[in-house]
């Protein structure tokens, strides 16, 4: 795992430091001159430095003292020289100086084969002085120290103009900012320097492999001790959504798995996949409230539920009735979010899951997506929230993460895939927390493995999940 902070935890962080001042701005600028070093500033190529006056500009002066030690050509543009005699960052910009770099004031951009912005830091907001904004939309690659300035270290938010940087680098953690809003595409690549600070509150955490296990099958495991899953969906004109939710489960380790749908639908299920059980439910094409009894009664033997995919609208008594009734974890997506009564889930004693994409959660909620959000629906109905998105978070007793998905991702079904995938993990073993970690995680590996061949497909990636 890797913690995420925030620009005001950052700030606590450097204030409570033992390390002077001076000591953490020379480890910064030095880990920005090498990263500049990696980007190709060395003997011979010209580097201009944006240093605002502040200790940012203090780590820009640092980095621009050491370039220019290599035989770096290097200017420094100063918006504001450093105040006060004590100051760390004057400090920097004298010993900079001394080592080679020229400093003028800020005025206007002229050619470099390197632009280091160090005017502002993760603490930043609102919008670029007008002096600065001339600079935005330089030519030369762009390396930002701490975070690109006119970018918001809180949300990933702009005002205005702001730079866009090939690389970043920030220091102990990545903040808020790195992550969410414009964040993923201004600050191209972030490095994480360490310059010796400790004791961060984390305000969410990065899910990595080794944060997302897959279940293990016992040597005598048999395929209702592997894990079953009953899928409840399916309607006219979208069963492919309830398939695919039964085969991703499948391919996720699940050792039985039935779809449960309407009756008149029963035999489309039959017919697809011969791997996969079907029920029918009634004699029509859609779920009716007094259906709800016979769902239950043809689940009873299986692990976990997924319901929702393709279940089709206004289907609201129904959906409330099983999740009421259903005794064991549960994934609730697609169509049974629309209608789904939360005091209902927060009366459940099983372990719920929900799987809202952003417009779904707005529905459900009234409120604006996001993390914070996510975090107050987890804890109202005492469920685990996994907030569909760029980036995907699943919120409950923590909140983590999840960055290995990409656009590959937005088509129709994969979505289903996911609650497929938790829903095998659950039944597996799995705590629903953890389960939906490790399933959104392999999910967004899988269609990135899948992306380096083909356009990612739900069907395929359905089959691609099983070797994540």
């Amino acid at each position: 795992m890797q913690p995420v902070i925030t620009p005001a935890e950052s700030a606590r962080l450097d204030a409570a430091s033992t390390e002077p001042v001076p000591v953490l701005m020379e480890r910064a600028g030095l880990a920005v001159a090498i990263a500049a070093s990696r980007m190709g500033a060395r003997y011979g190529t010209r580097v201009v430095v944006l240093a605002g006056p502040g200790n940012n500009g203090g780590d820009a002066y640092v980095a621009a003292g050491y370039l220019a030690q290599r035989g770096v050509e290097v200017e420094v543009r100063s918006l504001g020289y450093p105040k006060g005699s004590e100051s760390p960052a004057r400090g920097a910009a004298c010993l900079a100086v001394d080592r080679g770099a020229r400093v003028r004031p800020l005025g206007d951009p002229e050619p470099a084969d390197l632009v280091i912005d160090g005017l502002f830091g993760a603490g930043f907001r609102g919008r670029l002085p007008d002096e600065v904004t001339p600079w935005v939309d330089h030519p030369a690659p762009v390396l930002a120290i701490d975070l690109p300035s006119g970018l918001s270290g809180d949300d990933g938010t702009t005002e205005g103009p702001a730079f866009t940087a090939a690389h970043t680098v920030t220091f102990h953690a990545p903040k808020v900012g790195h992550l969410l809003g414009e964040g993923p595409d201004r600050c191209g690549t972030v490095t994480v320097a360490d310059i010796g600070l400790d004791g961060e509150i984390a305000e969410f955490l990065i899910c990595e492999d080794d944060d997302a296990p897959a279940p293990m099958r016992s040597r005598t495991a048999h395929k209702w001790s592997a894990g079953s899953v009953a899928v409840v969906g399916g309607s006219p004109g979208i069963t492919g959504a309830a398939l695919l939710a039964a085969r991703a489960a499948q391919r996720a380790g699940a050792g039985s798995v039935r779809i449960i749908a309407p009756g008149a639908l029963q035999p489309v299920y039959a017919a697809l996949d011969p791997g996969v059980m079907s029920t029918g439910v009634g004699a029509g094409e859609h779920f009716e409230a007094t259906d709800a009894d016979a769902v239950l009664q043809a689940a009873d033997r299986f692990d976990a539920m997924a319901l929702g995919p393709g279940l089709g609208t206004e289907r609201g008594e129904f959906v409330n009735a099983v999740v009421s009734g259903w005794p064991r974890p549960l994934v609730v997506d697609a169509d049974a979010l629309a209608v789904l009564d939360l005091s209902v889930v927060e009366a459940r004693s099983a372990p719920t899951v929900l799987t809202p994409h952003h417009g779904e959660f707005r529905a459900l909620t009234d409120a604006d997506p996001s993390y914070t959000a996510a975090r107050d629906l987890a804890s109202d109905t005492g469920s685990v929230v996994l907030l569909k998105g760029s980036p995907t978070f699943v919120v409950s007793s923590e909140t983590w993460v999840i960055t290995s998905g990409g656009p590959e991702l937005a088509t129709i079904g994969t979505g289903d895939v996911l609650t497929g995938m938790v829903a095998a993990f659950v039944a597996a073993g799995l705590d629903p927390e953890t389960a939906a970690r490790s399933a959104a995680h392999r999910h967004g590996l899988a269609g990135w493995s899948l992306k380096q061949s083909t356009t990612v497909t739900a069907t395929e990636l359905a089959d691609e999940v099983g070797r994540w």
